[in-house]
């Protein structure tokens, strides 16, 4: 992605850019680091605790289009601590639409796209418009906001979701999706299955005939992924 894409580079931040990276190296971990990189993160990194980029983040004090402006600098560094900074110091009504779904497309891990998604995504004025866009872009950060955004559509039993089509589709797809799609096709997969109970059964079904994330391994007292023990766990508690 080129760069100018995502600023008009009105604001000089070098300095503090470095300042921030810095800050950032110094809270490293190499064991972390590389415990990341084998999980799937870029090279690009300090191997940071979440808890401390979040504590790194609150230091960053500009406001607005200012924030804005210097989050977007961060991006463009492709470290992927100062990344996940840049998400949280984002405001989601400053950002147009243009530029996130670049973001978006330009994130190189589950965890960036997450927190993108959480933060600045579900937030922006724009995101019923990039949802319905997303969800039919083969490219796979755009696919997995897509589906992060119809996730939280069919949790909340939006009035325009079609819990039959969105089955029909999942049950076609999710077995040959990229694992970066997979991961929220499976999350409204299930709670399609949670929200709607005549739709429950197939919900159910698909995941059993699937078996996608049934070996994944949870600490006791969770629960995983896998959807049919996922719907059926949520179910029993709520009644």
């Amino acid at each position: 992605m080129n760069p100018k894409e995502l600023t008009g580079a009105r604001y000089h931040f070098a300095m503090t850019v470095k300042e921030v990276l810095a800050q950032l190296k110094a809270l490293g971990d190499d064991a972390r680091r590389k415990h990341n990189v084998k999980s799937g993160a870029p090279e690009n990194q300090f191997g940071v605790k979440l808890g401390d980029i979040r504590t790194v983040a609150k230091k960053i004090k500009f406001k607005g289009n200012e924030a804005l402006e210097f989050a977007l600098e961060l991006w463009k560094t492709g470290n992927l601590e100062a990344q996940l900074v840049a998400t949280l110091i984002i405001k989601p009504d400053t950002v147009t639409a243009k530029t996130l779904d670049s973001l978006t497309r330009a994130v190189t891990c589950a965890q960036v796209a997450d927190w993108l998604n959480a933060y600045v995504v579900v937030q922006h004025p724009d995101k019923d418009a990039l949802g319905k866009k997303w969800m039919k872009d083969k490219d796979r950060w755009a696919a997995r906001a897509g589906w992060n955004l119809t996730y939280i559509r069919v949790n909340k039993k939006d009035n325009d979701i079609d819990p039959v089509a969105l089955l029909d589709r999942i049950e076609k797809e999710l077995p040959k999706a990229d694992p970066a799609v997979q991961w929220t096709m499976n999350f409204t997969l299930g709670a399609i299955g949670i929200q709607f109970a005549t739709h429950r059964a197939r919900a159910i079904a698909i995941g059993e005939t699937i078996g996608l994330y049934k070996d994944w391994p949870v600490s006791k007292g969770c629960i995983p992924p896998y959807v049919p023990v996922w719907i059926n766990a949520i179910v029993n508690k709520k009644s």
